[in-house]
């Protein structure tokens, strides 16, 4: 054998152990940034991402997985950026497209929220995800019709799924429709007795008949499931606030202001807090701040009424 023939195999080699060192180190980077998630060093997790991407940019796990840090962040652009890049390089991910719709969802972006769901439809229509996601966008929307139709059909193809009964059963508690909300609910208890959106809604359901004190104890029970849902903390401040219990009331509706500052429904409770509080002008102006977010909710035309004719007084 030639010294030429030796120089050519020596180079051969050397290329095959850089490549397989490549492909290792990438892989060894992914397999890290995905400990770091478990770990909840979500932004450990995305260096180590990074690092692979600079060795490969056509690593589609790793831009899946990157996605789902940024989604942890809150960070919806740069999610959908890298969702959108996973189903770009892998156009059968539909995994991608779906955590893609949630964050557009997440981001306000209805209408490119509900494309990505026709997409998953027509993609895949026995799987009941892309009806989930018109079911929440049209809710999103208020328009209910749409979205109770959506969640039928999703619920036709995953009965057993106590997410889609329980979204259900809130379509039809926004329609006033509190008996097929009921029967969902119960139905979705069979499935799974620890979901705390059940007993959530069921607390709506029993302050709807001013059963104020019942209502606590369903709330208490979802927050007993789940400590960190701030809407478990609006509603069982709104439901001390008729039980009498004003200033407990208002640690728990200003705890979940201080997590969502734009929720309607506890700018609103706020405002019911001075009502009782025989504070009618601050009332109002709680009040009048939900209504240019949502003013069809229950309970405001009413109170806004009242703090106006109390301030006339």
């Amino acid at each position: 054998m030639g010294m030429k023939a030796i120089s050519v195999m020596i180079l051969l080699t050397l290329l095959t152990i850089s490549c397989d060192s490549a492909e290792s180190k990438k892989g060894r980077f992914l397999l890290k940034g995905n400990l770091k998630l478990q770990e909840g060093d979500i932004q450990g997790a995305i260096t180590f991402y990074e690092e692979a991407i600079k060795l490969d940019g056509e690593f589609a796990d790793v831009y899946y997985n990157r996605g789902l840090a940024y989604m942890r962040l809150a960070n919806f652009p740069k999610a959908i950026g890298d969702f959108s890049k996973e189903f770009e390089i892998q156009p059968t991910n539909y995994e991608a497209l779906y955590q893609r719709a949630i964050c557009h969802l997440d981001f306000g972006e209805n209408y490119r929220a509900l494309g990505d769901a026709d997409i998953l439809i027509k993609a895949i229509p026995q799987d009941s995800r892309g009806y989930f996601i018109q079911g929440l966008t049209y809710t999103e929307l208020s328009d209910y019709g749409k979205a109770l139709e959506a969640f039928s059909l999703a619920i036709s193809l995953a009965p057993d799924n106590s997410d889609l009964l329980v979204n259900r059963a809130t379509i039809y508690y926004y329609q006033e429709n509190f008996e097929d909300a009921q029967r969902d609910l119960n139905a979705a208890k069979i499935l799974n007795v620890k979901e705390p959106n059940i007993y959530n809604l069921e607390s709506l359901l029993a302050f709807e008949v001013m059963d104020y004190a019942q209502a606590l104890e369903l709330v208490e029970k979802a927050i007993s499931i789940n400590l960190n849902q701030p809407y478990y903390y609006n509603n069982r401040g709104l439901y001390l606030l008729f039980l009498g219990d004003l200033e407990r009331g208002l640690e728990d509706i200003n705890y979940s202001l201080s997590q969502d500052n734009n929720n309607a429904f506890a700018l609103r409770n706020k405002g019911l807090y001075h009502y009782f509080n025989d504070e009618p002008a601050q009332a109002l102006r709680y009040l009048q701040e939900a209504s240019g977010k949502n003013n069809s909710l229950p309970l405001l035309a009413e109170y806004m009424e009242k703090a106006a004719l109390e301030i006339r007084k």
